[in-house]
């Protein structure tokens, strides 16, 4: 391993609050040194914050301190090997987020000798090869920065954890059991009687059982990490774009009374409980185009819907005719027979094909005098009531804010289904894949000399195979090719 001091940032660039820098390896003390002076190294103290004035001694007059270049008042923390995240002496530095300060820090402590910017990942890969974290834990941290949604999270958590090393372990304990008493047969093969096979089946078996369920669990990252796509629709003016505004607190998105100001769908992020979403506004679909660049830009919210998780459908209810003469009793209103969502639907829906999977009633401020003295017990008139099903019509006021919660709880609900077995952890790694499916294999092939030709020679090289893979998922057997492809894709500073 390189036995040189590294030195990167932990945090993006940009101007923030607090920015934070990691160094991390034989040179730390040093660092300690030319930054706060030799008091400050004397009395450097493991896990103690301290707040001091960081200067570029390089600067001073003679052996005046005080007259060295003031970088920042900042706190550091020491972190003594092997008790650290790298297994190395570590300081961590939290300066003001000013990149002016952060880029003058480095630069001063890349100047002690034997001090060097750090590469990607290479404090991962530090930690991996000072055995502070096994090869599935050091592919989990990239997994735990860039989770997308809160199961991906928990399951990086899980993974980072040690969850699946546990497993593998068990496994490969179990493998080299059985490789050793193979062994053992094959050096006294001459001086026992022959070996019993069936029971080696049944071991094997439950092994290929176990890897086969983890290997099913796979699910790759391009999947894993898709962000769900929920499309708002519905005819010009009907107050989508007011609703994006609304949904994320900001005017984010063009609004005026001039049906057709959409002219190209417009794609946001959104936070919702379960994690970020895509949230896409599409220009207005009427029964009939105004022009060519309207149906074009039809033809592509048409387009969007067609790869949509969840679409909406957006209606202007201050001209809905349904609602201006609905049952005063508010029988027309229930969600439960699905008579107003249907009714809504077939009068603002032209094409068949685009079926929403919500109903938005929007405008709700504008509406008549009516909805004040309607039912209390109606569901649809009390989304409150419905916890955001997906069968009823919400009512929204993107000026007032009525019916956002309830709107955000459907989607959330849609978009975020909880699974079965929540507990459940899965793997994302193309790697740990091919690991295992080399395992899996191997394993195979050694049942099939079970059955064939039970060679006791044959099988224990076989199952010597299956010992390497899985010891190949956790690290324990690695190539420096193996660790270049998986580190190279951290960011700088983990």
């Amino acid at each position: 391993m390189d036995s040189q001091t590294i030195v990167a940032p932990m945090t993006p660039a940009g101007v923030s609050a607090v920015a934070a820098i990691r160094v991390s390896g034989s040179k730390v003390r040093e660092v300690v040194r030319l930054l706060f002076g030799e008091s400050a190294f004397k009395n450097l103290k493991p896990r103690e914050a301290k707040l001091a004035t960081a200067r570029d001694y390089r600067t001073m007059v003679g052996d005046d301190r005080k007259t060295a270049q003031v970088i920042d008042s900042l706190l550091y923390i020491f972190f003594e090997g092997p008790n650290s995240y790298t297994g190395e002496d570590v300081l961590e530095l939290y300066p003001h987020g000013n990149p002016i300060i952060v880029r003058e820090l480095i630069q001063v402590i890349k100047s002690v000798e034997g001090v060097r910017l750090a590469e990607p990942g290479e404090y991962t890969r530090r930690a991996f090869l000072n055995g502070r974290m096994d090869l599935v834990q050091a592919e989990s941290v990239a997994d735990v920065i860039h989770s997308a949604n809160r199961d991906e999270l928990r399951n990086a958590h899980r993974l980072l954890g040690g969850a699946l090393s546990k497993k593998v372990k068990t496994l490969t304990e179990q493998v080299m059991d059985i490789s050793a008493r193979l062994e053992l047969d094959v050096d006294f093969s001459e001086e026992e009687a022959d070996p019993d096979y069936a029971t080696w089946g049944v071991k094997i078996s439950a092994i290929r059982e176990s890897v086969e369920s983890i290997l099913k669990s796979f699910k790759g990252k391009a999947a894993v990490s898709r962000l769900p796509l929920a499309v708002l629709y519905g005819a010009p003016n009907a107050g989508k774009s007011s609703l994006v505004n609304a949904l994320l607190g900001e005017d984010r998105i063009l609004v005026s009374n001039i049906p057709g100001t959409t002219r190209d769908f417009v794609e946001v992020r959104l936070f919702l409980d379960g994690g970020e979403i895509r949230l896409v506004d599409t220009a207005g679909i009427a029964d009939k185009a105004t022009d060519a660049l309207d149906a074009l830009s039809m033809e592509k919210s048409k387009e969007i819907l067609a790869e949509a998780d969840m679409k909406i459908l957006v209606v202007d209810g201050s001209l809905d005719e349904r609602r201006e003469t609905r049952d005063e009793s508010c029988a027309s209103c229930h969600p439960e027979n699905g008579v107003e969502k249907e009714n809504v639907i077939a009068r603002n829906v032209s094409d068949e094909a685009i079926h929403p999977d919500f109903v938005v009633i929007s405008k709700s401020d504008l509406l008549d005098e009516r909805r004040e003295t309607r039912d209390e017990s109606c569901a649809s008139c009390h989304p409150e009531q419905s916890e955001g099903s997906s069968e009823s019509c919400l009512h929204i006021s993107s000026k007032t804010g009525e019916g956002l919660a309830d709107l955000k709880r459907a989607m959330n609900a849609t978009l975020f289904k909880k699974t079965e077995n929540s507990e459940d952890l899965w793997i994302t790694s193309e790697r740990e894949k091919t690991c295992l499916e080399e395992a899996l294999a191997g394993i195979d092939r050694a049942l099939n000399l079970i059955r064939t030709n039970p060679a006791v020679e044959l099988l224990a090289f076989e199952m010597q195979l299956v010992r390497r893979s899985l010891q190949s998922i956790t690290g324990e057997i690695s190539s420096e090719d193996v660790l270049q492809q998986i580190f190279a894709g951290f960011c700088i500073g983990k």
